[in-house]
């Protein structure tokens, strides 16, 4: 019923007749079982004016009916008839069913459930209700259906801005508002959604859209919580800044996070601590978030303790506890908007939900944990600043935080300095690990074990750990081991050298393979390593790699991050690296790994790059590596491969900037470029590739200079800094040219043929422009096509397209598209095609063929979605909705418009602002004239930052705000 009337028998479809056939059947199942007289029949299908033969009609529609549907479903009784269905058996009945559900879920708070029920029933919809079923009968019940359909939607929507997801409801919104405009409750969503995303002006500008809009075609004025709605924004009301509820996507119920490490069971000592953080945590309920912050030395048992009190206050907290590891003492420390993401997952807030900046994630967070008693556990902290957008901020919750150093700027917080352990405490830990019977009679060579440990939990911890393990030795072997001040640091009552003790005693009891394993993979820079990358580092097979990688977790020196990677604690990282410094002989053998590590991830990189781009021949072009392919089983796996590894391939990069690795550094940009528009790691990649640069021009290299110019020259394109970017690659062409080097000549002429076109695009058809573009393009092809490379000769052939389409050559433009498709296509390259009719697309389009680019550009959306380029995802739909704009079609335009912003774009804040001008237009379009101008104003200011040309056309449309 809600589509074109049909019945099924099982996976059998049923034939229901004629349309008026049809509607006999409509009219009985709308009623419900009910009975239906013949007279109430004939005006259903054919109102005041039925035919003569009416009554027979009727007889005939049911005679034939009853010979379709299974026995005893359509009835004769009291002059009329009724059908009989089983329950749960009609797609209406099934969706109001779902909608009494949803009713009594969102009525008991659960938010989550109701919306999934919801767009259940608003799912059992396929196209118009009772499509192409004649009669006034049916006419009037079409009209029900679909303003029902309606009222599911708007209740869908209003659930979604509860739970937080304005960004995303804000596209399908404004399609709403195009398709209904006089439907006030659709607009005031809307003017909901724009303001919590952020964007008051538009959001007040819908609702002059609005007034104007009512007051010309109905005379009145907008209805009074529109009015109050529009009042509200304009005094900033706090209240409409943040959801009722988190946005969540649980199965059912509210998602209850568990992150706490395990507690120790040999947790010792500490009385006075743990009942003063206690008292703390367990009063937190009605009072302003209660935070306290430990802090001490490295090893000084921060975690243990904090670990321990969170378990016991955890009645306390019955809404979750969280938990992050800071990575504070480390290089790279843990971004806040990276853990905020992290924490909003954990609290069942949906990937789509979550904003892109710090600001934004930490309101949301505190918006989420409102109402909600929950413990934050915040390990290993840097600084304050580190810590502030992770607190709660509300009432009943709290937060554990424990860091090397004192927090006296973290305001409010209790202030917790944690010391090392008392003899008798470090005696009872130590007993309890190794055993009353081996210590009992061993008592004063057990003291002397402890103080050679300085009464440091964590060295205490490894020292009776490995004389548990070992049943052969007795406690006075151990002292004895460790009065040797050789095996110990002269430095163990001096701040974080204490640490470096603790690691000392595990590390003096390694075999050596297990100890040159430690010493080496502690050089690496990145924030893990792969066991494969392990492997390569330590040239041995992967099996015995394995092999003394566990070992070394066994010890604790070393912690599994997930299967087949691994990583070290921060401080037993540096104290690797001070081993590997002191014993590793000879000493070359350190960049001797490093260099091996550099040439795994090369070989590993280019293998990747060759999947994705067959034919392409910059794998040729790169320094030539003493590693075995990997061997990657298809395209998923190797794209799945370079995302994982981007943090360490990055690290290594920067890490591998000397002269013996620069090339090589340089030559891994080129083969993780897909790195660069990604949009996850763009921002790493181009400081990567900048601090390449610095260090091959610093070691007058033009070789590795020209290819890291090259490389940067396309990461600033990509962000939309042509200008900069045109700068880079007319230097990378000179040092191409000294170099001789036909990957860095042909690749820097391709980007600077981009730059130059794109700095120049309100030039029109100015002949200079125009011809240096096209001389830039035809020497890359030239370049290209006598280096073999027909991959990038097929980019090279898109950029001519859209220069031949500058200069109104059309047909050439056309051309020159399908041919980089057709080359592509020749080369089996599913991933690149997608630029080539990308680029098909915007031809056509100009060519006036709006049908046939619209194919192309939507074909290329999906292939790019599918290759996770979330930019060119973005700005594929700014071209669909340029297209749609052209063709008039302004509904469809404000809708990919709406999700170029939403995902982004190629181009940075420049394409962003040539977004805002096509969404402005399309409302425009739509009438949403006030709305239309506040976009206009956005990018007017983003194209003046700029200094950009198309700043003058948005200044021209904000003059007269007249249809587009």
């Amino acid at each position: 019923m809600l589509g074109p009337v049909r019945a099924r028998l099982g996976d059998a479809q049923l034939s229901t007749g004629s349309p008026q056939q049809q509607a006999l059947l409509a009219a009985l199942l709308l009623r419900n079982r009910r009975t239906a007289t013949a007279a109430e029949l004939i005006d259903a299908i054919w109102g005041e004016e039925p035919p003569s033969q009416a009554l027979a009609a009727i007889r005939t529609y049911a005679s034939r009916l009853r010979k379709v549907l299974p026995p005893g479903t359509l009835v004769s009784e009291s002059g009329g008839y009724a059908v009989r269905i089983a329950d749960g058996a009609l797609d209406l009945t099934e969706a109001e069913a779902l909608w009494t559900r949803a009713e009594r879920a969102r009525a008991h708070g659960e938010l989550c459930e109701a919306r999934a029920l919801v767009n259940e029933a608003l799912a059992l919809w396929d196209g118009e209700p009772l499509a192409n079923v004649p009669g006034p009968y049916a006419e009037a019940q079409r009209t029900r259906l679909e303003e029902w359909r309606l009222q599911l939607v708007e209740a869908r929507l209003d659930m979604d801005l509860e739970q937080g997801r304005h960004a995303e409801s804000v596209s399908e919104l404004t399609a709403l508002t195009a398709a209904h405009p006089l439907r006030e409750r659709l607009r005031e969503l809307l003017m909901l959604a724009l303001y919590r995303s952020g964007r008051q002006a538009e959001a007040l500008a819908v609702y002059a859209d609005t007034r104007r809009l009512l007051a010309d075609e109905l005379g009145v004025d907008p209805r009074p919580g529109l009015q109050e709605l529009q009042q509200r924004i304009l005094q900033a009301d706090p209240a409409l800044a943040e959801p009722a509820a988190p946005a969540a996507e649980p199965a059912a119920g509210i998602v209850r996070p568990a992150q706490l490490p395990a507690t120790v069971q040999d947790f010792t000592g500490r009385v006075s601590f743990v009942k003063e953080l206690s008292d703390i945590l367990s009063t937190a309920e009605g009072r302003v978030m209660a935070v306290s912050a430990l802090a001490g030395i490295g090893g000084v048992g921060k975690t243990a303790l904090a670990v321990h009190v969170a378990h016991a206050a955890r009645p306390h907290f019955p809404d979750g506890q969280l938990y992050v590891d800071l990575q504070g003492a480390g290089p790279r420390v843990a971004e806040p908007e990276t853990v905020l993401g992290a924490f909003l997952r954990a609290l069942g807030t949906a990937d789509s939900a979550i904003p892109d900046t710090l600001e934004e994630r930490a309101a949301l967070f505190r918006s989420v944990l409102d109402g909600r008693r929950v413990l934050v556990l915040l390990d290993n902290a840097r600084d304050a600043a580190q810590v502030r957008p992770l607190l709660p901020g509300t009432e009943g919750c709290a937060a554990l935080v424990t860091s090397r150093t004192r927090m006296v700027d973290l305001a409010g917080a209790h202030l917790v300095d944690l010391d090392v352990m008392s003899p008798d405490e470090a005696l009872q830990l130590f007993t309890k690990i190794v055993g009353d019977e081996r210590v009992a009679s061993e008592r004063k060579a057990a003291l002397d074990v402890v103080a050679a440990c300085g009464f440091l939990p964590l060295a205490i911890r490894i020292a009776a750990s490995r004389l548990a393990s070992r049943r052969t030795w007795t406690v006075s072997t151990l002292a004895a081991k460790l009065a040797d001040e050789r095996r110990r640091l002269d430095e163990l009552q001096a701040g974080d050298l204490a640490v470096a003790a603790t690691f000392e005693l595990g590390y003096g009891q390694l075999e050596p393979a297990q100890a040159r394993a430690f010493r080496l993979l502690g050089l690496a820079d990145g924030p893990d390593i792969s066991l494969t990358a392990a492997a390569a580092m330590l040239d041995l097979p992967v099996e015995d790699t394995e092999d003394l990688l566990e070992s070394l977790v066994d010890t604790s020196l070393l912690e599994s991050a997930a299967p087949g990677r691994y990583r070290y604690h921060d401080l037993v990282r540096l104290y690797a690296r001070a081993c590997a410094e002191r014993d590793e002989l000879p000493p070359a053998e350190r960049a001797a790994a490093l260099s091996r590590l550099l040439d795994f991830y090369l070989s590993s990189a280019a293998r990747v790059y060759a999947i994705e781009r067959p034919g392409d021949r910059t794998v040729d072009h790169l320094e030539p590596v003493d590693h075995p392919l990997p061997g990657f089983t298809d395209d998923t796996k190797a794209l799945d491969w370079l995302h994982t590894e981007a943090a360490c391939i990055l690290a290594c990069v920067q890490q591998s900037l000397t002269q013996d690795g620069l090339r090589r550094a340089v030559d891994l940009l080129l083969a993780a470029k897909d790195l660069a528009e990604s949009g996850a790691s763009s921002h790493r990649f181009e400081l990567a590739t900048r601090a390449a640069c610095e260090a091959a021009r610093a070691t007058d290299d033009p070789h590795a200079e020209g290819r890291a110019r090259v490389t940067l020259g396309q990461v600033l394109n990509k962000v939309g800094h042509f200008d900069r970017a045109a700068a880079e690659l007319e230097r990378a062409a000179d040092l191409a040219a000294t170099a001789d080097d036909p990957w860095a000549r042909g690749n820097a002429a391709n980007e600077l043929a981009i730059a130059v076109a794109c700095m120049n695009q309100h030039a029109g058809s100015d002949p200079h422009v125009l011809q240096t573009v096209e001389a830039h393009v035809l020497r890359a092809i030239e370049v290209f096509r006598q280096d073999g490379n027909r991959h990038s000769e097929a980019s090279a052939l898109c950029n001519w397209s859209r220069v031949a389409a500058m200069m109104g050559r059309t047909d050439q433009s056309i051309e020159l598209a399908r041919q980089g498709v057709a080359l592509y296509d020749a080369l089996g390259i599913s991933f690149r095609v997608a630029n080539a009719k990308y680029t098909l697309g915007i031809s056509l389009s100009q060519a006036g063929r709006h049908a046939e680019g619209l194919v192309e550009l939507t074909e290329a959306l999906h292939i790019f979605a599918e290759n996770r380029q979330r930019l060119w995802e973005g700005t594929a739909h700014y071209r669909i909705a340029q297209v749609h704009l052209v063709a008039r079609h302004p509904a469809q335009a404000a809708k990919h418009a709406e999700q170029a912003l939403s995902t982004g774009c190629v181009g940075g804040d420049w394409m962003r602002a040539n977004v805002l001008t096509v969404l402005g237009k399309a409302l425009n379009g739509l009438g949403q004239l006030d709305r239309a101008r506040a976009c206009w104003t956005k990018s007017l200011a983003l194209h003046e930052q700029r200094g950009a040309r198309e700043a003058d056309e948005v200044r021209a449309l904000l003059r007269p705000v007249a249809v587009v």
